[in-house]
């Protein structure tokens, strides 16, 4: 009997130590810092090594690249490690129990407060609508999900902090859950249901949501944030240099006049040009950033660049491709009328108390 309770007791699984881990991420936490420190000079001495004038448009452009192109991918990195870590206690299954049963208004706020927390792009956030549907969620529920997964997640407002301050981040939350909840509601008030593909619609929900009893221990909790830097940032790394090289272009070469005229507070048409301008763009929240960042450093109005902002990754083209095999035209029609009128809102809002 010893014997066998000895041999019972080996074969249990033996989870590795968690010291060498912590031990790990915290010398490369250091170094992290070590490196975001030295962003400045080191973007400095680049430019200083090449034929260029720093004081040109073509050196202001390529400071700015040398300087943020490292700064954002820093950022994203140590963005998406910690939601990678935050992202193993949800799961789709989760997600679709937590908001199943829920009443309209109060399930719309759940619904985009998960999407904030759940690091989904405007593409990869299709998926789970479709599963939220099939589960019975109301459609305007599922829509606040849909609008708040890829406007208003970690990396949006991560970068926003580091680059532009923790007060327009802020309003960038609130004002984009603000979009999410109430665009979410009106399409739930419309009761458009019937505008689902007819596939979608003869879905059936088989059984209750199961959630897996999954137990895992802090080292596995860091290995699913080290998966998440080399899934997430790995894709969208060429987004970010894109909308660096843009921002650049906009910092050295576009006169501040010039900016202030087309994107001022002044301009009333701006608001609705900037969200004109926004949607046929696909880039996600790490590309756009830059661009942002750009736009306010060149006096653009806050509210007009957060339409332009949030225009681009809400209302994006592929977006909508994706969607287009789950609702029909009309569906789709009112779901950019209806989240476009919000975004018009917040803009319109922001130049007038900011502008």
């Amino acid at each position: 009997m010893t014997v066998e309770i000895l041999s019972s007791r080996g074969d249990e699984p033996k989870h590795p130590s968690p010291w060498g881990w912590i031990a790990g991420l915290g010398t490369t936490l250091v170094l992290w810092g070590i490196a975001y420190s030295q962003l400045v000079p080191i973007s400095e001495r680049l430019v200083s090594l090449l034929p260029v004038d720093r004081s040109s448009h073509f050196g202001q452009a390529l400071a700015f690249f040398f300087y943020d192109t490292p700064k954002v991918i820093l950022l994203l990195t140590l963005i998406v490690f910690a939601m990678g870590v935050v992202r193993s206690y949800f799961s789709p299954e989760k997600t679709r129990a937590a908001l199943a049963g829920k009443g309209e208004g109060l399930a719309n706020v759940m619904a985009a407060g998960l999407g904030v927390l759940t690091p989904f792009c405007s593409c990869s956030a299709v998926p789970l609508f479709i599963g939220f549907v099939s589960a019975g969620i109301p459609l305007g529920v599922t829509f606040s999900f849909l609008i708040a997964a890829p406007m208003v997640n970690e990396v949006a407002l991560g970068l926003l902090f580091g680059l532009v301050g923790w007060q327009v981040a802020l309003t960038y939350l609130g004002f984009g859950l603000g979009v999410a909840i109430v665009a979410g509601w009106v399409i739930g008030r419309l009761r458009l249901e019937g505008w689902l593909q007819d596939w979608v619609k003869d879905i059936q929900t088989v059984g209750s949501v199961t959630i897996p009893d999954e137990q895992r221990t802090f080292v596995d909790r860091i290995k699913l944030g080290i998966e998440a830097v080399g899934d997430i940032v790995g894709r969208v790394w060429i987004w970010i240099i894109a909308g660096i090289a843009v921002g650049g272009l906009i910092h050295g070469y576009v006169p501040a006049e010039l900016m202030v005229r087309v994107m001022g507070a002044d301009a009333w048409w701006s608001v609705p040009a900037a969200v004109a301008m926004g949607i046929p763009m696909y880039t996600n929240a790490a590309g756009v950033i830059p661009i942002v960042e750009a736009l306010l450093d060149k006096g653009a109005a806050l509210g007009t660049t957060l339409a332009f902002m949030m225009s681009v990754i809400a209302l994006s083209l592929p977006e909508m491709i994706i969607l287009r095999k789950v609702l029909t035209m009309r569906l789709i029609a009112v779901f950019i009328g209806v989240v476009g009128t919000g975004i018009l809102a917040v803009g319109f809002l922001f130049n007038m108390l900011f502008g």
